[in-house]
């Protein structure tokens, strides 16, 4: 591959004394499913990476030398990593290796192969020492001279700790690049020709295209075979740092209905085109023949009711307090809602906006799961959420007589802004077999100290009735680092539900369930947080404050929404 060939000549720019290729960023999961991004490691003076395999006596035995250096250098501002390529281990093999053989360090796991392919890795126990100055190969070769294959004799040379501490010298490496035994990795074959109009057109219309086109919520269309090439070297570093597709769920903990991630195999079809120059081949264009639709006025189609917000103005600059608006209904009658869509006409300045039903007094506001500020809470406008239909049979009950309170929370854009939100209903004509409600997890007494990297938090709601679960969606904001779901069951059972490693602020997506999962009485919901507030987080506001509960985005939020209809004990078949 031309990743690999280009590491392959970082190499040798090192062992004879040319400036080196720097290593692009990349992000992987780990066994745990904790989340590493490459340049968040910028802060420290050395970043040393071990090539994993499950099974390969040579990584196995290298593994302890690399925990000592690891508790040798830690302190000094070194990280350690290892790097699982292997075709034939996956996340749950290599984290019960890591079980048997005491392996506490992170080992990223690299399904697609493709920051191996960049690395130029082709065998375990390979180790790794990274400038993260410069992000260049400062180092390439084995830990010592201890390990061969199959024989073993006490370390004469120890090559690795040698390089490590000249690289927190300023020094220069005698030897920076040598040969290092271990396991070889089996590497995917290339896929025949890869083709633009065969391959890559039909994948970026159906993966891409929802947002990519005009009137999207994209900075860009993708509209041409021009377009594609133009902004390929971008594509394959979002890609390799899983910023798009803006998908935040973890595959391995659930499956979700909406699911619009990138399988293996598309993630490498489309970063080997790239790397291979992006090349047009032959046949037609279809992305220009067939351009992705301009995003309609309303993505489900006309709605039955629109509910117009009065206009919104939005100064320039400072801090704009949460606006509340009450608005009237148009019609005197009962509602059955199956879907909703709530649209700000401007939304670089819109954060979010909720709409609760505002019920008649002598309607009796329906019990819910969690705190009562969810009671009526039946639609939302957050960044990259997608309006999507109801379940079917289910949806929101409008007594006649009822009022909408909106909540919109808006942040200034550098010049003057007005806002004229829209709320579209579409209603059923029949009434409706369920009524679904909003619950959440939640906790308003968290303290995040100035500078705190990974500042735990957890929450927990025990289930009052037997529901049947639909969606969730975690809510944190500028701090939010990362949000684990779960459910401890009455039995003492205990099940993921949902896995957000990297919380983005910027995406706040509901996971639809597939299917939807029953939930009995006296089932603990429970979430697990995790704040960054260093310098290190690029959207930290102000890491040398003491974070706590708070409306605006420089303060912070933890909540599990869940979206979730009663069950009658007597219902035996999910719908």
């Amino acid at each position: 591959m031309r990743a690999g060939l280009i590491a392959g000549w970082a190499a040798a720019a090192v062992l004879f004394g040319a400036p080196a290729a720097a290593v692009d960023n990349f992000a992987l999961l780990d066994q745990r499913g904790r989340f590493h991004e490459l340049h968040a490691y910028r802060d420290r003076q050395a970043v040393v990476l071990l090539v994993h395999g499950n099974g390969c006596p040579i990584a196995r035995n290298a593994v302890p030398a690399l925990a000592a250096l690891e508790e040798e250098f830690a302190p000094r501002g070194v990280a350690f990593l290892l790097l699982n390529a292997s075709p034939q281990d996956d996340r749950a093999s290599i984290a019960a290796e890591a079980t048997e053989y005491g392996i506490g360090l992170p080992i990223l796991v690299d399904e697609t192969q493709l920051v191996a392919e960049s690395l130029g890795v082709t065998r375990t126990a390979e180790a790794f020492v990274l400038d993260p100055k410069t992000w260049e190969i400062v180092y390439r070769g084995p830990i010592d001279d201890r390990l061969d294959y199959q024989t073993q004799r006490p370390a004469r040379e120890h090559f690795l700790r040698n390089a490590i501490a000249a690289q927190l010298g300023g020094e220069g490496i005698a030897e920076p690049v040598r040969d290092a035994p271990g396991c070889l990795i089996l590497f995917d074959d290339p896929e025949p020709e890869i083709t633009y109009a065969d391959d890559i057109a039909p994948l970026l219309a159906e993966r891409c295209g929802s947002c990519h086109r005009g009137g999207g919520v994209a900075p860009f269309a993708l509209t041409s075979y021009e377009m594609v090439r133009g902004w390929s070297p971008m594509m394959r570093e979002v890609i390799r740092t899983q910023r798009m597709p803006p998908w935040q769920a973890d595959a391995h903990v659930a499956h979700f209905a909406n699911d619009i991630s990138l399988s293996r195999a598309e993630a490498r079809r489309l970063v080997h085109w790239i790397e291979a120059g992006a090349p047009r081949g032959n046949g037609g264009d279809p992305l220009a023949e067939a351009p992705p639709a301009v995003r309609a006025e309303w993505a489900l189609g006309e709605p039955d009711l629109v509910v117009e917000v009065p206009p919104q103005p939005i100064p320039a600059t400072g801090v704009v307090p949460y606006r509340y608006e009450i608005v009237e209904l148009p019609v005197d009658r009962d509602l059955w809602v199956r879907a909703v869509d709530l649209q700000p006409s401007r939304p670089q300045v819109m954060h979010h906006g909720l709409a609760w039903i505002r019920y008649p007094a002598e309607h009796r506001a329906p019990r819910v799961e969690g705190p009562a500020f969810t009671r009526g809470m039946f639609a939302a406008y957050v960044p990259g959420r997608d309006p999507k239909l109801l379940p079917d049979g289910a949806g929101y009950f409008v007594p006649a007589g009822s009022k909408l309170r909106f909540q919109l929370h808006y942040t200034t854009s550098g010049r003057e802004e007005e806002d004229r939100p829209r709320l579209a209903l579409y209603l059923s004509e029949t009434p409706l077999a369920h009524e679904l409600k909003t619950g959440a997890v939640s906790r308003f007494d968290f303290e995040i100290p100035p500078g705190a990297r990974e500042h735990e938090s957890e929450a927990e709601l025990e289930i009052e009735h037997d529901i049947l679960l639909y969606r969730i969606s975690p809510h944190m904001h500028f701090r939010g680092k990362r949000m684990a779901f779960e459910a401890e069951y009455p039995d003492g059972r205990v099940e993921p539900l949902l896995s957000v490693p990297r919380w983005d602020f910027n995406w706040q997506r509901q996971y639809v369930l597939d299917p939807p999962k029953r939930i009995p009485a006296g089932t603990t919901f429970r979430i697990h947080a995790a704040f960054d507030n260093s310098e290190l987080n690029p959207a930290n506001p102000d890491p040398t404050a003491t974070v706590r509960y708070g409306e605006q985005t420089f303060e912070e939020m933890m909540f599990g929404y869940f979206v979730y209809r009663e069950l009658e004990q007597q219902v035996a078949d999910t719908p």
